[in-house]
């Protein structure tokens, strides 16, 4: 019998609560040995946040990701897409979790962005904001 292909998933993230659903969703469709990477983009011009909200925020991250046996990675860097792509690529990602973009533009919607850079042959797995909901 063939050995099954690792189908690697890589969960795109903001420091919203909100993105629990997105890691629950990643979890959802992981099977036997696949990987759950949950990843978060920082750029170092950012700073929506005291160092104490950013703090408490990437805690909860954390927990989150630990709870469904996930990986978490925060990234520091100024280009967003090229560091998921190359995050992706590195890990062997099959399948990318992410929330649905409510920017009107393809230039500020991260999905179309993503997609544009990624090159490898990935599939989206796009969470509206009504899905996961109790």
């Amino acid at each position: 019998m063939a050995k099954k292909k690792k189908k690697n998933i890589m969960v795109c993230v903001t420091q919203q609560k909100s993105c629990e659903r997105l890691i629950e969703r990643g979890a959802q469709i992981r099977e036997g040995t696949d990987e759950l990477h949950v990843v978060h983009v920082v750029k170092d011009s950012w700073k929506y946040f005291s160092e104490m909200e950013e703090s408490d925020a990437l805690d909860y991250l954390y927990e989150v990701s630990k709870n469904f046996q996930a990986n978490l990675s925060v990234i520091n860097s100024d280009d967003i897409e090229k560091s998921l792509s190359e995050f992706a690529r590195s890990r062997n990602v099959r399948v990318i979790v992410m929330g649905e973009s409510k920017e009107n533009s393809k230039q500020q919607d991260m999905i179309f962005r993503l997609r544009k850079t990624i090159n490898m042959d990935v599939a989206f797995d796009i969470v509206t904001e009504l899905e996961n909901e109790d």
